[in-house]
């Protein structure tokens, strides 16, 4: 190929048979439907038929003229004219004024910038569209070719049409003639042994003379038949002379393989495109056809240490374990440094690059293991040394990386991190302040550097860190500055949509490998296939549209690292909806996850959503449905349920035997929920806070009100420590939840109202609903001259109670309501009993299906007084039986048999 164009758009014969249909879309000079088309319909449908081949021209093997005029066949419309005139067409280039000739006809074809009146039916390209931009391409490659390159692209044209046509049609292209007598005795040549040795010499020429070769050349038929596991068929003669050259009978016709060019990034991106096919097909995958062309890119191109990945991949999925074995090894020892990240340290510093590339992997692996401090000083050890080395691409991941770190683990003290050399940063700084900071600089240096998915990551952090601190401005101006100290919504759903909008611009990134036009030629394909668009739907109904869009997403490249990080910004959606108190929004945004992106996630991920859903259904549903879930959980996820599926499922557990009475049970899973959080201090701190505040409330259940508040009370003042101000709502809470249960509620509404402090700080709409609840049940404690203060802040609390909020919490504001009613003196119960009735009947349902024995007693004792007011002696005597029924089974709970249980 023509020096110069390396890496970039280079002229190809497939290329020539686009321009060529181009021409006979657009001619020059006429008007109206143009020569041989019969309608509008027929032109437009050539028209997209063009787009699609323009947009796959980049793919890493391109087909052969046989190839391409079978897609003439499948597109349908005047097969035998197109497929006539380009190959005549193709046929009468055959010489370089020939082919100057045809491309000074393309520019004809091209609507002029400085033409300012053009007739309405004048047919011309517009030079900006699709077709305009890629005609313009073509012509600039052709024009940049030397004498040399333009003999070279005619002789491959030769080459190509060679394919098709018959030894009496080529005779006029070929200098010497045919020999179709010519001996069989090369019938089996392993043609790509043959055409191996003319790379292998190729590339070994340009490395004596120290040139950099930055493509691989690729025989592109060979390496098709390989990959489809298709023979080359016998009818194919070739010879090798001397110099080892690959030659059809007789010696002056060139090879019937077309030697093309392709780069690095279309090699990776077909090397990541076949791994996540062995992946998804397992065994069923061909392994000796691709380990053939494993062999071949390993000889042509042994710098690219990928291929001993997937000789990995194919051996361990064809239970070839020793083998397996060994081609892993082998990429560890070739790709120590180069690889596994997304980026490469240039050749000058390899050494350097490796040992922060290093640094930064051990850092990452002791944050793993659960060991912070060990990870943070070898993340600062790795930043001195990318500073060192001017490495900003490392410098910028390892920033990253901290950040991650002190965001998911709970680090009282960070002095230093920021640099003691950065006058800039104040000493005095907290940890949210110095960890905001270092978040903003670490984003504005990404997005500095173009790594989209990096940008994409730091904005998620930044999400995740708005979602659960007050932005204090990190210099004081005094008492009298303004200072807004609540959280901002807006802001976590923007930084979530931009996160999640990577999806949209990962090809722009020159880091991601993946292969030119995917997209495109995965829409070509379906071309063949009637009613397969998604602009017009098929008959069949939504079913088949949805698989059409899900094949559609399969056979996109979008790398899986991509789609795992745009599916961790809809998890962090679900988790945002949960604390605003959107159960709605946040079940939708965990189902999308679960369906959307379950195979590109993390396994942990994706028993986190699950574990969300099955919540879900415990708090809306009842533990019936949500114990059927678990199971199917736990049997999808039998590896990592300890760190994703075991603390639910402990959790249901807990709060079933709180509400059914089994004291002892409850503080077993106690025990077993505090055993799965690590005894590293600051790791692990969301099971310690769950913990914690389990045990407290077991206590609680026990009625030990002063054991209860010092459990509480150390598990805020560690939550204060850590900055986690989400927690500290919910234990100020409990707190006001303790004295409520005393009876002192005097001492319970500080407490209370310290909690709604902390919720309106940070848009906590649904427990502030249940602050607001529990502050109207302290002041019914005070007396009957407060029903109506109480009355009024659950009224308050009503819209979102009844709209978001569980069967436990509704069933609560419905109990506490009849009491406002039964208190209130100037309201006559015995009158218009209805008015208590039906929110007492609505509790008992959502109890029932809970099993809150003790609340459950306590709705139907006062609906037995209202009945016995109003005078109904038959459904007081049913609802005196529930009330008794529901106090026994509380005084004397029944060991439980669940098989759940006993698996503790």
């Amino acid at each position: 190929m023509v020096k110069g164009q390396s890496g970039g758009f280079v002229m190809t014969p497939h290329k020539v048979s686009i321009c060529i249909l181009l021409q006979v879309y657009a001619p020059s000079g006429q008007l109206s439907v143009p020569y041989p088309f019969d309608s509008i319909s027929q032109h437009n449908r050539l028209g997209l038929f063009l787009i699609a081949l323009t947009k796959s021209c980049d793919d890493i093997l391109e087909p052969t003229l046989d190839e391409f005029l079978k897609l003439l066949k499948e597109f349908g419309v005047l097969y035998n004219w197109l497929t006539d005139h380009v190959t005549g067409r193709l046929s009468s280039l055959s010489s370089p004024d020939d082919l100057f000739t045809f491309f000074s006809e393309l520019r004809g074809i091209l609507a002029g910038l400085e033409t300012s009146i053009i007739d309405d039916d004048q047919i011309n390209l517009d030079p900006n569209s699709n077709l305009g931009m890629y005609l313009r391409r073509c012509m600039l490659a052709f024009n940049t070719l030397s004498f040399e390159g333009t003999c070279h692209l005619l002789r491959n044209i030769k080459t190509y049409c060679k394919e098709v046509f018959s030894p009496y049609e080529m005779s006029h292209l070929d200098d010497a003639s045919n020999d179709p007598e010519a001996p069989l005795e090369y019938e089996n040549m392993d043609l790509e042994n043959i055409v191996l040795q003319n790379f292998t010499e190729e590339l070994e020429s340009r490395k004596r003379s120290n040139e950099r070769v930055p493509f691989h050349n690729h025989s592109s038929k060979a390496l098709f038949s390989l990959v489809e596991d298709i023979t080359v068929s016998p009818g194919q003669k070739v010879k090798r002379n001397h110099r080892s050259q690959m030659q059809t009978q007789p010696p002056g016709v060139e090879s019937s393989d077309v030697i093309l060019q392709r780069t690095n990034w279309q090699i990776q991106g077909y090397m990541s495109e076949q791994a996540d096919m062995i992946e998804k097909l397992g065994s069923s995958f061909p392994m000796s056809a691709f380990e053939s062309v494993l062999k071949l890119l390993q000889k042509v191109a042994p710098e690219l240490h990928r291929v001993h990945f997937l000789r990995y991949l194919n051996s361990l999925y064809h239970d070839d374990y020793s083998a397996a074995l060994e081609n892993l090894s082998r990429y560890f020892d070739y790709s120590a440094g180069m690889e596994g990240s997304d980026f490469v340290p240039p050749l000058s510093c390899m050494n350097n690059g490796r040992y922060e590339i290093a640094l930064l992997t051990l850092g990452m692996t002791h944050f793993h293991f659960g060991h912070p401090k060990l990870a943070l000083k070898v993340l600062t050890e790795a930043v001195r040394v990318c500073q060192m080395h001017s490495d900003d691409t490392c410098l910028a991941y390892t920033l990253t990386a901290i950040c991650n770190l002190l965001s998911e683990v709970g680090i009282s003290n960070i002095t230093g991190i920021m640099g003691a050399s950065d006058s800039h940063v104040s000493t005095s700084m907290s940890v949210q302040q110095q960890l905001f900071l270092l978040l903003r600089r670490t984003l504005k240096r990404a997005d500095s550097l173009k790594l989209k998915r990096l940008v994409a990551s730091n904005q998620l952090a930044l999400a995740k860190f708005d979602l659960k601190h007050v932005q204090r401005p990190l210099l004081s101006f005094g008492p009298k500055a303004s200072i807004q100290l609540r959280t901002s919504p807006t802001n976590v759903c923007k930084k979530l949509r931009l996160s999640s909008q990577l999806i949209h611009q990962f090809d722009n990134e020159s880091s991601v490998v993946t292969i030119d036009g995917a997209l495109s030629t995965s829409w070509l394909k379906n071309q063949r296939k009637p009613t397969t668009t998604l602009v017009f739907p098929p008959e069949s109904g939504p079913e088949s549209n949805r698989d059409t869009f899900y094949s559609w997403l399969q056979s996109s490249s979008v790398p899986g690292s991509v789609l795992q990080l745009v599916g961790s910004s809809y998890l962090v959606s679900a988790t945002s909806w949960e604390l605003y108190g959107s159960a709605s929004l946040a079940q939708s945004n965990a189902l999308l996850f679960a369906n959307c992106f379950a195979d590109s996630s993390s396994s942990a991920d994706l028993a986190l959503a699950y574990g969300k859903l099955i919540q879900h259904l415990a708090v809306y549903k009842g533990y019936k449905e949500a114990f059927a879930a678990l199971k199917i959980a736990e049997a999808k996820f039998l590896s990592v349920s300890k760190s994703g599926i075991l603390p639910v499922k402990l959790q249901l557990l807990h709060e079933r035997a709180l509400h059914r009475g089994h004291l002892k049970l409850a503080q077993q899973i106690c025990d077993e929920l505090g055993v799965l959080a690590s005894s590293v201090t600051g790791v692990d701190m969301e099971i310690k806070t769950e913990a914690s505040l389990r045990r407290a409330r077991t206590l609680l259940a026990a009625n030990q009100f002063s054991e209860a508040a010092s459990v509480a009370h150390s598990l805020f003042c560690k939550c204060y420590k850590f900055n986690m101000h989400v927690e500290n709502a919910t234990v100020l809470l409990f707190l006001a939840e303790i004295h409520k249960r005393s009876g002192n509620g005097v001492l319970g509404i500080p407490y209370a109202l310290a909690s709604l402090s902390f919720c309106e700080s940070f848009n906590l709409d649904l427990l502030r609903a249940a602050a607001t609840l529990t502050l109207a049940e302290l002041w019914l404690l005070l007396g009957p001259r407060h029903a109506k203060r109480a009355l009024n802040l659950i009224h308050s609390a009503f819209p979102i109670i009844l709209g978001q909020g569980g069967l436990e919490l509704q069933s609560r504001a419905h109990i506490a309501e009849a009491k406002c009613y039964l208190s209130d003196s100037s309201i006559s119960v015995s009158e218009d009993p209805d008015i208590v009735l039906d929110s007492l009947r609505q509790a008992c349902e959502g109890l029932e299906a809970l099993e809150y024995h003790e609340m459950a007693a306590e709705a139907y004792y006062l609906m037995a007084i209202v009945l016995d007011k109003s005078g109904q002696m038959e459904q007081r005597e049913e609802s005196a039986a529930r009330f008794k029924q529901h106090i026994t089974a509380l005084e004397n709970p029944i060991k439980p048999e669940d098989p759940l249980v006993n698996l503790l």
